[in-house]
C-alpha cells in the first residue's frame, strides 16, 4: 500500500545536483512536500530550492558542510522550528573526491572521503534519531554505491567508506525498527551526473543514455519507498543502469 506525501516533511542532503536534486524536485512537484534542503554549493542549492518553491513546496535551504556535526544540529532545529516534525531523512551527500592507485591516496584525502561518505551519514542519523523516536515514526534513507559490492581499480577508499555505510545502515535498521522507524539502504549504480566532475581521476561515463540509469529513476524509487504506509520497509534498494557492467570481482 502507498499513500500521498502531502503534508510530509523531508530533510535531504546533497540536493545541488544529481539524485538529490531530482528527488527534491519530484517531492515538490508531486505532493508539495515541505523540504529542508542541504548542500555545500550555495548557488546550486538555491537553484534547487527555487524550483521546489515554484512547485508549491515550503522550503528551508541550508548551505552547509555535511562533514561538520553542526550542519545537522542546525538542520534539526530549522526543521522543528519551521515544520514541527520530520518524516524523511535522506542522506544523498557523498562523492569519490579522488580515484587513484592506493599509493597516491594520502591521509588527508582518505579522511575527506571517509568523512563525506560515511561519517556525515552517521552524524545525520545520530542527530535526527531522538526526534524520530519521540514521534514514533519516520524513514531514513542512506545512499551507498555499487562500489560497496563490486571492485574497480582506484576506488578502494571510496568503496571502503560505502561498505562501512552499508553495515552501519543494516545495524541501524535493527536498532530503530522497534521504534516504528524504517531504515533503507539505497545502492545506486553509476550515472551521468555531476559526480564525475567533482572527483579527481574520474572520467565521464560514456554510456548510452537510453540504457543508463538517470537521476529521475532514483527519485522515483525513493518516492515509492517513502510512500509505503507505516509497517512496510524497503530495507535495501539496488538500482543499476542496463548500460553499466557490474560483473567481476
Amino acid at each position: 500500500m502507498a499513500e500521498s506525501l502531502k503534508g510530509k516533511v523531508a530533510v535531504i542532503t546533497g540536493v545541488g545536483s544529481g539524485f538529490g536534486k531530482a528527488t527534491a524536485e519530484l517531492f515538490a512537484k508531486t505532493d508539495q512536500v515541505s523540504l529542508v534542503l542541504i548542500d555545500y554549493n550555495k548557488q546550486a542549492l538555491e537553484a534547487t530550492a527555487k524550483a521546489c518553491k515554484e512547485s508549491g513546496s515550503k522550503v528551508v535551504a541550508l548551505a552547509s558542510d555535511v562533514t561538520k556535526s553542526e550542519a545537522f544540529e542546525n538542520a534539526l532545529k530549522e526543521t522543528l522550528d519551521n515544520f514541527g516534525k520530520v518524516d524523511f531523512l535522506i542522506n544523498y551527500a557523498g562523492g569519490a573526491l579522488k580515484v587513484a592507485p592506493i599509493e597516491e591516496m594520502d591521509d588527508e584525502i582518505n579522511r575527506r572521503i571517509i568523512d563525506l561518505n560515511l561519517t556525515s551519514a552517521i552524524m545525520s542519523c545520530r542527530t535526527f534519531t531522538p526526534q524520530f523516536k519521540k514521534q514514533g515514526f519516520g524513514k531514513i534513507i542512506n545512499v551507498s554505491s555499487a562500489c560497496d559490492r563490486r571492485s574497480w581499480p582506484g576506488w578502494s577508499i571510496y568503496s571502503a567508506a560505502k561498505a562501512g555505510l552499508n553495515s552501519f545502515t543494516r545495524c541501524l535498521y535493527t536498532e530503530l525498527r522497534p521504534h516504528g522507524i524504517a531504515v533503507t539502504l539505497l545502492v545506486p549504480g553509476g550515472s551521468n551526473t555531476g559526480f564525475q566532475t567533482a572527483a579527481s581521476g574520474v572520467a565521464k561515463f560514456e554510456w548510452e543514455e537510453e540504457l543508463a540509469v538517470r537521476p529521475e529513476h532514483f527519485a522515483d524509487m525513493v518516492y515509492q519507498t517513502c510512500a509505503l504506509t507505516k509497517g512496510g520497509c524497503v530495507t535495501e534498494l539496488v538500482l543499476y543502469g542496463l548500460a553499466q557492467d557490474v560483473s567481476g570481482y
